[in-house]
This record gives structure tokens, C-alpha cells and sequence, in this order.
């Protein structure tokens, strides 16, 4: 058995030995636990404490990249538009550009195709979505498909598409020509005009309503429907106290997305071949490109960039209290 001071050392734990209080006291976990989280003076914790990283620490390379690839770029573009060829700091190319008929010009030329563009897609993205969602027809799904394919083809392209039809040597100018005998180019020449910047405009940004259109009209649940029509509503009643007001979040969304990139669209402008329209992007490339006036531009970039934001912060506030 040992004699008690083996017995001591070895802390009861030979077969048959009693264990005795202090060695109770050690290997009690709760007793363990705490020496291991409070070890005492001059002695190292059992088990390595887990080191915390704070949560700004996980942001700070994802702000880093978006500093460096675009906040960086725009304050060398507001920084240039205080900077005028003469030297120093000023706001005078501010006062040159808002002085300036050009800029007046291409600010309302801006707004007003932005705003018709915008009214126009609503309404016909409206139309088409409620066809393609509660009307059965064949190719009813298959429509439904293109519209996601159509969202990635560059502006430029469905630009080219009107070109090809109702160009000055466009296919409907040249059946109009076969068909009547007429020489000359055709009386279809709108494609460079204001209207045809529009027409161009709305055939393109359709989809970009149609999109979450259809995707607030797929969670409609068409007994409601089937009620209101059971009750002897009439499509049209359905369709405006039924299926619109849980579409008004979509058109919301759809409608603040077209106008902001309604107010940003150059390639469309171009390719139409529009001389005299002139929006805010095509004058940033004016100012720039051809005549080398880059305070004027960055000047001009600046106030889209602004109506831009201002914009969609007001989208925010409207969707935010509409519960969108």
C-alpha cells in the first residue's frame, strides 16, 4: 500500500488507495476549467486563447479595391473640374459650363429623353409582362427566357438592329422604294432625330422592367384572381386593384433603374447618329475628345454623376417608406 507520504505524492491514484481531499479538489472539471482559464501568477494557460479579429478588420480590403478602382479615379475627375487651364484652384469652369447654352441645351435634351424613355418602358413593359405572365400563348416561356438573354446584349447592338430597318438605306426604306418607284432615300429618316434616340432608347430598356415584372407577377397567387372574376370584376378592374398594386414595387425598382441609365446612355446617342442631339455624357465626350476642354468636361461629368446619385437616393427614400 506505501506508506502515507506515498500515498500523498501520488494523489490516491494506486489501485485500491483511497484518494484523498486535495486530490478530490483537482480533479473536480469545474476546479480544472478554472485553472485553466485563470492559471495564476508565472504559469502558461493550458490551451491557447482564441484571438478575436475585430469586424473592420475584414472590410478594409473590399473599401481598399473600391477606393483604388473607382473613388480614386472620380476625385482626380472633381479635382480637375476645380483646376481651369489658367492655373490654381477655382470654381470658374463651373461658371463657364452653367453659363454656357450648349450645357443648358444638353442638360434639358438629358431629362426629357430620360423621363419619355422611362414613361415609355413602364408602360410597355407593363403591357408585355401581363401577356407573358396571365395570357397562355405558345412560346409564352421561351419569351420569358430571351428576356434575361436580351438584358446582356450591349446597347450599341439592338442601336445597329433599328439602323438596319429604318436607316436612311434601311430595309424599310428600301421596300417603300421598291413598292412606289420613288428615288431618294426613303421617308424614313427619324433615326436622327429626338424620336428616334427615344424609340431606340425604349426598344432597349424594356426588359430592364419586364425583368422584376415578372418576377412580382409570379408570386401573385391567381386565386385572387379567380375571385375577383368569380365576383364579376372585368379585366381591367383586376388588373388595377388586384395585380398593380402588388406590381408598384417592381415598377418602382425597374423605373429608377431605366431613368439613371437613361441618363447615362452614350452609346445609343452615337450609334444612331443623332447630330443634334446632344445629352450630357455625348457632351463630356464634345468637350474632351474634340475640343480638349477638360475642366469643361470633368465640369459636365460631375453634374451627372450628381443627378445621377441624387436620383437614386430619392429612389431609396420613395421605396423605403413604399415598403418595396
Amino acid at each position: 500500500m506505501g506508506s502515507p507520504t506515498e500515498r500523498l505524492v501520488d494523489g490516491g491514484r494506486r489501485p485500491g488507495a483511497v484518494p484523498t481531499r486535495p486530490a478530490l479538489r483537482n480533479d473536480c472539471p469545474q476546479r480544472r476549467t478554472e485553472q485553466e482559464r485563470d492559471p495564476g501568477p508565472g504559469r502558461e494557460p493550458q490551451r491557447a486563447r482564441q484571438v478575436r479579429v475585430p469586424a473592420f478588420v475584414w472590410a478594409l480590403p473590399p473599401v481598399a479595391l473600391l477606393g483604388l478602382v473607382f473613388l480614386y479615379p472620380l476625385a482626380l475627375v472633381v479635382q480637375q473640374s476645380v483646376q481651369p487651364d489658367t492655373g490654381g484652384t477655382s470654381l470658374q469652369p463651373y461658371s463657364d459650363v452653367f453659363a454656357s447654352e450648349s450645357f443648358r441645351e444638353a442638360l434639358g435634351t438629358t431629362v426629357w429623353l430620360a423621363v419619355g424613355a422611362t414613361v415609355g418602358c413602364l408602360v410597355l413593359g407593363f403591357a408585355l409582362a401581363l401577356v407573358i405572365a396571365f395570357v397562355p400563348f405558345p412560346g409564352g416561356k421561351a419569351v420569358a427566357k430571351f428576356i434575361d438573354v436580351f438584358l446582356s446584349f450591349p446597347s450599341f447592338l439592338i442601336t445597329l438592329a433599328l439602323l438596319f430597318i429604318y436607316g436612311t438605306k434601311g430595309m424599310a426604306n428600301g421596300l417603300w422604294t421598291d413598292a412606289t418607284g420613288a428615288t431618294g432615300d426613303g421617308p424614313f429618316q427619324f433615326l436622327t432625330t429626338p424620336w428616334g434616340v427615344l424609340l431606340a432608347e425604349i426598344t432597349y430598356f424594356t426588359p430592364f422592367v419586364m425583368r422584376p415584372l415578372l418576377a412580382a407577377f409570379s408570386a401573385i397567387d391567381t386565386a385572387q384572381l379567380e375571385v375577383a372574376s368569380s365576383l364579376g370584376a372585368r379585366p381591367l378592374r383586376v388588373v388595377r386593384q388586384v395585380i398593380l398594386p402588388e406590381a408598384l414595387p417592381a415598377l418602382a425598382a425597374g423605373g429608377s433603374l431605366v431613368l439613371v441609365m437613361c441618363l447615362n446612355e452614350f452609346g445609343i446617342v452615337l450609334f444612331t447618329g443623332a447630330k443634334d442631339v446632344t445629352t450630357l455624357p455625348m457632351l463630356v465626350y464634345g468637350k474632351a475628345m474634340l475640343e480638349s476642354d477638360y475642366p469643361a468636361a470633368c465640369v459636365v461629368a460631375v453634374v451627372n454623376i450628381a443627378i445621377s446619385v441624387g436620383l437614386y437616393g430619392l429612389y431609396r427614400v420613395v421605396s423605403r417608406r413604399a415598403g418595396a
